[in-house]
């Protein structure tokens, strides 16, 4: 079990006061130096369009909400926040990056790729493993990083493999699936299975299970949303496209 004094060793601080969130940034500079080195490289290799350009921005813009902001602090203190944390790497800068970076993996690589993606999911959110990554900086970043590259190896090739619509879409809903299972599981436990944060909810007006099931639902319902995006844009495409074989038939 993680100690409170443990948690004060995490790499986002110590868990904050409610009337401290709004001040707890992480200033890290290495992590401040490494998001700004990714930038400039990014920028000086060139070779990407403008809505490549825009996407790789967006994605620092949203690692620098999930590890700068005070969203790392209050992630310390609420398993929900540490949720919309991972969701936010996943299932947003995830999907940026790929499309910043064209053919980072390639589309024959789906299957396991998501697969990955699925195992790497439910291993960090299990209690043991995540009591674990949060005790020390480097098993902290090691789940972090495994959660950002395979969700990005993931929809890489899930991208590469676009024009597949049918492969495309069912890895994605399988991919909804997997993680709605275990939304629910942690949404329905009957008692809070994450030991670092049972002592840091009530300060926010929440039980331990209260927080465990809030996060559940995050990452049932916001968490799912670009995944079923993908599936909605993914299905017209395929659906237009057939129409228009279909008229181009009809005129040979």
């Amino acid at each position: 079990m993680v100690s409170p004094q443990a948690l004060d060793l995490a790499y986002c601080g110590p868990p904050p006061a409610p009337t401290q969130v709004w001040t707890s940034w992480n200033f890290d500079p290495l992590l401040l130096a490494g998001l700004g080195a990714a930038i400039v490289l990014y920028v000086w290799r060139g070779g990407t369009t403008g809505a490549q350009q825009r996407a790789f921005l967006g994605a620092q813009a949203v690692l620098f909400v999930a590890f700068v902001s005070p969203l790392c602090a209050l992630s310390v203190a609420l398993f929900s926040a540490r949720i919309a944390h991972h969701m936010l790497m996943v299932a947003v800068a995830a999907p940026l990056l790929a499309y910043a970076l064209p053919q980072a993996l390639p589309g024959r690589w789906l299957t396991g790729a998501a697969v990955v993606h699925m195992v790497l999911l439910w291993l960090w959110h299990a209690p043991l493993a995540y009591d674990w990554a949060v005790d020390g900086v480097a098993s902290y970043w090691l789940m972090e990083v495994t959660l950002l590259a395979s969700a990005t190896a993931f929809w890489s090739a899930a991208l590469a493999r676009r024009h597949e619509a049918p492969s495309v879409i069912l890895a994605l809903i399988l991919t909804m699936a997997q993680m709605g299972l275990l939304a629910a599981l942690i949404t329905f436990a009957q008692q809070p299975l994450f030991a670092p944060h049972l002592a840091t909810t009530q300060a926010f007006g929440l039980t331990p299970l209260e927080d465990q099931q809030l996060a559940g639902l995050i990452m049932w319902a916001p968490g799912a949303l670009p995944y079923f995006a993908a599936v909605i844009w993914l299905a017209a495409r395929w659906l237009k496209s057939l129409e228009t074989d279909e008229a181009m038939a009809w005129r040979g």
